[in-house]
């Protein structure tokens, strides 16, 4: 019973964090958010037949969030590329799934939780262009505002901007959990 004990007082130990957090976002507010979004993308890319990309774990949220208001035919599939496995700060990108699906000639759209400084959608953005991608678009639910995103790397279409503090809910975690939450959450100051 030792792994329960651990695994309970790790769960209370979140509970209490999460009690002490801000939500930044109201969930409502990111329905908004996503309906505004949905009929940004919609008004771009119908007639295209484009090849949607969810950037796995956080865009998991994203789209299934956007895609049930995308009213047009696409083709879906995921891509899995990190540089933070579970960690608050990134490391070196490493590939653990790659879409199967030909981009060749496509628009692509890919699909984020966030846009923080920008070196895993930047790295694949160039892999769908090295891929032959027509174009790549790239949707986010947050753009984080501060100046250390990769020179040149912007959203085409961006849920909400939030503030350069350290942020989960909506497919962002903090240290694997808490990705399932509505709304977007802030660790109180000094945490």
């Amino acid at each position: 019973m030792q792994v329960s004990d651990n695994l309970r007082q790790q769960s209370d130990q979140l509970d209490a964090l999460l009690a002490r957090c801000e939500c930044l976002v109201t969930a409502e507010a990111m329905q908004t958010a996503y309906a505004r979004l949905a009929g940004e993308i919609n008004q771009r890319l119908a007639g295209h037949l484009p090849v949607v990309l969810a950037v796995m774990n956080g865009g998991l949220i994203s789209a299934g969030q956007l895609l049930p208001r995308l009213a047009f035919p696409l083709e879906l599939s995921y891509l899995h590329a990190t540089r933070y496995r579970g960690a608050t700060t990134g490391g070196a990108l490493k590939w653990l799934a790659q879409p199967d699906i030909e981009l060749a000639g496509r628009e692509v759209l890919l699909v984020d939780d966030i846009l923080d400084e920008g070196t895993t959608l930047a790295a694949v953005r160039e892999w769908c262009i090295d891929a032959g991608a027509a174009r790549v678009w790239i949707a986010v639910a947050t753009d984080k505002q501060h100046d250390r995103k990769v020179p040149g790397l912007t959203a085409d279409f961006c849920g909400v901007s939030v503030p350069d503090r350290y942020i989960f809910g909506e497919g962002m975690d903090y240290h694997g959990y808490f990705r399932n939450l509505p709304g977007i959450h802030v660790l109180p100051e000094g945490e």
